[in-house]
Formats: C-alpha cells, structure tokens, sequence
C-alpha cells in the first residue's frame, strides 16, 4: 500500500479544487523552473535548480535526464539520494487527483538507484537504495533495496540477493559487469 494521505472532497471532482490545495503562483513558479530544467544538458544546473527553487532533496551526483518532469504542485514532497540516475521523460508523482478525493505522499528515492526511461514513479513510493527500475515501469508500490523491478504494473524481476548471485556467475564465466 502506498504511503499517502487522503483529502475527500465536496462537488466536482478534484481537480476543480487544485487551487484550494497548492496556490496558483507557486504552481506557476515551479512549473517554469521545471519546464527550464527539463531541457537544461547541466546536469549541476539542474539539481541546483531542484534544490533552490523547489525545496527538493537532491544527492550530489545526481543525474537527472533529458524531460524528466517532476510533479509541479509538490516538489518539495521529492527526495532523492547521491549518484542517482533518473531515465529520460520519467515522470515523478508526488499527488493524484482523483474523483471524490485527491491524495499527497512523499517520494523517496535512494542512493545509487537507476531509474529507466519513460517510467512513472506513483506518490507515496520508497525505492531503496541500489535498486533498478526497468525502463517503462510504472511503479505503484515500493522497491526493495538492491531489486531489480519492471513493467507495468511493477514486479519484482530479481531481488537483491538474486541480483548479486547472477552478477556472480556472470564473472566466473568471463562476462563481468561495469564496476
């Protein structure tokens, strides 16, 4: 179950709401500094960018690629640890809108994670630290430190310690990975 909290609503759907939940001008601001950043090749640009003007936690050597889009009306509620990377147009959810309700929650992304392209991080999400997340995941649950996850919905594919074993074989049989 995710970790989010729950706000019902009267009437209309939420999103009639939005602006009951998040002012209007900081939407705005971060949706600019998003939209700078999306497109920014200075991976230090960015982060600085993520840490001065939309109160996120960011770890040096954090990479973020090429249109990621983080969520715009709660940026802050985004953290992730030291040289991390996150995939090419990978959208960061830190809110859903919903029909009678919306929800807030916090994303916690480890240290030394990867983060494919195209992938969707859901609110209230923890990946641990180390773990990889195959391009095109949608991640609606947490992830175990050191798994390896994917598809949609999201599965563990190998855990950590599976993960280690056949990284193992790999080198007795000469196909060593990257270190």
């Amino acid at each position: 179950m995710r970790k989010t909290t729950r706000y019902r609503v009267e009437g209309a759907n939420s999103l009639w709401h939005v602006y009951k939940t998040v002012p209007f001008t900081k939407v705005v601001k971060n949706f600019a500094v998003i939209q700078l950043a999306r497109y920014t090749p200075f991976l230090g640009v960015k982060n600085w960018l993520y840490r001065t003007f939309l109160k996120m936690k960011v770890g040096d050597q954090t990479s973020f690629a090429l249109m990621v889009m983080l969520d715009v009306m709660f940026p802050e509620k985004i953290s992730v640890g030291r040289n991390t990377v996150i995939g090419y147009n990978t959208t960061i959810l830190a809110h859903e809108y919903l029909i009678k309700e919306y929800r807030l929650g916090n994303v916690e992304i480890g240290s030394e994670v990867m983060i494919g392209a195209n992938s969707t991080i859901m609110p209230g999400i923890t990946i641990g630290d180390g773990a990889i997340v195959s391009a095109g995941s949608l991640v609606h649950k947490d992830v175990p430190p050191g798994a390896f996850v994917g598809g949609n919905p999201m599965k563990v594919i190998y855990t950590k310690e599976e993960l280690e074993k056949r990284w193992a074989e790999d080198e007795i049989y000469g196909q060593a990975p990257v270190k």
